[in-house]
């Protein structure tokens, strides 16, 4: 049985991985491919998704959502890591992106089309789910679930001391979806930035014959070419393809009840999630969380799932 999905995302790298795994699996529908601002603008964002999908052409084709300008974001250059359109060496063209519809709008006309059914699987900030949840709240609550990528609860933040960049991005979006009364599943930085590969990776992937194997021929080693020379760092983590796997197969990762709430003022904190894990805890649990998982297995899931997408493309 295929589990239906919308995959919300603000296409990097890491994005565009993690959405040639998705859009070829077998287990997996995926109905719609919504554009959010994060690790590039909202206009970039909605190119990135049209692109991505138009190139690989899988045999099920989204539904497609257009990324709108959050209203209150951090400013934020992640494209030193992801290249000028933020696909590495992947040049994307304009699109015409004013026919159409909102990423919250599609989300809405589906999750009334298959109550219950949809899970919203979260790559980047969480612009899109809290203005849905403020414009239509019914709506929201019409999702099955809701998997989002995001967050640090024992480790350090990726955009800054203590926050993750998809929360640090738009921490009040970010704080709205944690308190919404929707089941949530929560892929930190504790377990998704553990799921790292060094270039290696590039001897596994589909033939650059095929559309998958194309596309990420043309971004892989850009990100770690970026990564030896900006970071010093010989392996990336696939933070979104680790989501993703959980997703398919969540009995890999260890999930644990939690308490969680995201800091919106703190002029050291903004954005830093914060999990209430004391003796006795004061807060209700809100969200189920991943604190562990099965590295190599994760990693396993991963490759098998882009070689498959190489085949099937």
């Amino acid at each position: 049985m295929t589990r239906k999905i919308i995959i919300d995302t603000d296409p990097g790298i890491d994005d565009a991985v993690a959405l040639t795994a998705s859009l070829f699996d077998p287990r997996l529908e995926v109905l719609a491919v919504t554009a959010t601002a994060g690790t590039v603008t909202a206009e970039q964002a909605t190119s990135n998704v049209c692109a991505i999908v138009s190139m690989l052409d899988p045999p099920r084709y989204p539904r497609i959502g257009k990324a709108i300008p959050p209203e209150t974001a951090s400013a934020i250059d992640d494209l030193f890591l992801n290249g000028r359109c933020g696909l590495g060496d992947l040049s994307v063209g304009e699109t015409q992106r004013q026919h159409l519809p909102s990423s919250e709008k599609v989300i809405a006309e589906l999750v009334r089309k298959y109550p219950g059914e949809i899970t919203l699987v979260c790559l980047g900030p969480l612009s899109n789910v809290a203005r849905l949840y403020r414009r239509d709240p019914a709506a929201i609550n019409l999702l099955d679930k809701i998997v989002i990528s995001g967050g640090a609860v024992n480790v350090a933040g990726n955009a800054s001391c203590v926050a993750e960049f998809n929360l640090f991005f738009d921490p009040a979006a970010a704080s709205e979806v944690f308190a919404s009364p929707t089941t949530k599943s929560l892929l930190p930085l504790d377990v998704t930035g553990e799921v790292q590969f060094g270039v290696e990776l590039l001897e596994q992937l589909p033939s650059a014959e095929t559309r998958a194997g194309e596309l990420l021929h043309q971004m892989m080693p850009f990100a770690f070419r970026t990564a030896h020379q900006r970071l010093g760092r010989e392996l990336i983590p696939l933070i979104d393809a680790a989501t993703i796997a959980a997703v398919v197969e969540p009995e890999l990762f260890q999930w644990t009840e939690m308490a969680g709430k995201v800091e919106t003022q703190g002029l050291l904190t903004r954005g830093m999630s914060v999990f209430d894990q004391r003796l006795r805890p004061e807060w209700q649990a809100n969200m189920e969380v991943a604190l562990s998982a099965d590295i190599e297995a994760v990693k396993g899931l991963v490759c098998r799932s882009l070689r498959y997408a190489g085949q099937k493309s």
